[in-house]
């Protein structure tokens, strides 16, 4: 009974502030620094269209709701490189360690590079011969643990920070999750194979601001009078900037779960402080063969009902490979649409231990 009413609290929670949120204008799109942050970092999530706050299995459960990490069942590493637009390069590194009876910690990489480019100016506008690059990352540590069979927690600290030239802007961060497993429709009664609800709100931290070199400039003090302060040293000063704090609710269904196969059904709410709010709808169907490992196909849409959406369909798939000694290796791909950016693919490995 008090599992019920926990979870009918959470709920009702959650959907007051949903609805208080709901419908604001203006969405502030372009307001917040660190937007390297709303990416998605994880083949399968993107696969499932960013709907993977309720039922995210591997490492990537960093990024989308740390308390899913407490469902691994062992030890894990994994890398993600994804390409991006524009010869943008992201990846993802993480490594976990479960500990019985104490929970999972595990730590992540963060990492984009926009490569080298051109130095111009006003009066050089093919560029001075000087290049420049520019770059983002952020490293965050995380504990989960289930704190009962239906209840589990996630937590994250983070260190962001972004670099452009010789001019540079960190913060600090919380990532919060919660899992909540019930035996709502489940197909063979136990809680696993029920109703998963997951929530997370992610980048709630301290603001940014740009600070540097390159925003030192020569002033004239006296444009109009001869005399020693032409060149008088001045700094620009920049604003502070917040970062994206994105709330994700989401429920999963397993309308099919067998000892060989299980269907994943989600759809995630997102209510961001910098755009309108989103759904997303993914779905994972898994095969498992006894002693060789597990086959994944998965899909999703990201971004509905969006104001002004470029995102599309997603499509991936993965192979879970058992080694010897209880280890396996894990290979996931994602191949999704955005729009006027073009259609981006994400690799990613993973050994377990």
């Amino acid at each position: 009974m008090r599992a019920k009413s926990l979870l009918f609290f959470i709920i009702a929670s959650f959907s007051l502030s949903w609805q208080a949120a709901y419908g604001e204008e203006p969405y502030r799109v372009g307001t917040t620094a660190a937007n390297f942050l709303e990416i998605g970092f994880g083949s399968t999530g993107a696969a499932m269209g960013d709907a993977a706050v309720a039922s995210v299995e591997d490492l990537s459960a960093i990024y989308w709701n740390p308390a899913r990490l407490s469902y691994m069942q062992q030890s894990e590493a994994q890398f993600m490189y994804q390409p991006w637009f524009a010869d943008i390069n992201t990846s993802f590194s993480a490594a976990s360690f479960k500990v019985p009876g104490v929970g999972v910690f595990a730590a992540g990489f963060y990492q984009v590079a926009y490569g080298d480019m051109k130095v111009t100016t006003m009066q050089q506008q093919d560029g001075t011969g000087e290049m420049y690059s520019a770059s983002d990352y952020a490293f965050s540590l995380t504990y989960a643990r289930k704190l009962a069979q239906w209840f589990a927690f996630g937590v994250s600290g983070k260190y962001i920070h972004q670099k452009i030239w010789h001019s540079n802007a960190s913060a600090l961060a919380v990532d919060l999750g919660m899992v909540v497993n019930t035996l709502f429709f489940s197909p063979s009664g136990e809680r696993q194979d029920g109703l998963t609800i997951g929530m997370s709100i992610a980048n709630y931290g301290t603001r940014m601001k740009f600070d540097g070199m390159d925003l030192m400039q020569p002033i004239d003090l006296y444009p109009y009078e001869a005399g020693n302060y032409a060149y008088a040293e001045g700094q620009f000063k920049t604003l502070e900037w917040e970062l994206p704090l994105i709330f994700r609710i989401g429920a999963a269904v397993h309308p099919i779960a067998s000892a060989r196969q299980k269907l994943t059904l989600e759809v995630d709410a997102l209510h961001p402080n910098n755009n309108s709010e989103s759904i997303n709808v993914g779905a994972q169907y898994r095969y498992t063969i006894p002693s060789f490992g597990d086959f994944y196909v998965r899909t999703g849409y990201k971004a509905l009902f969006m104001v002004d959406s470029h995102y599309g369909m997603s499509f991936g798939a993965g192979m879970k490979y058992i080694l010897m000694r209880n280890m396996a290796i894990r290979i996931d791909y994602a191949y999704r649409d955005i729009g006027l950016l073009g259609k981006l693919s994400a690799y990613s490995i993973s050994l377990l231990y």
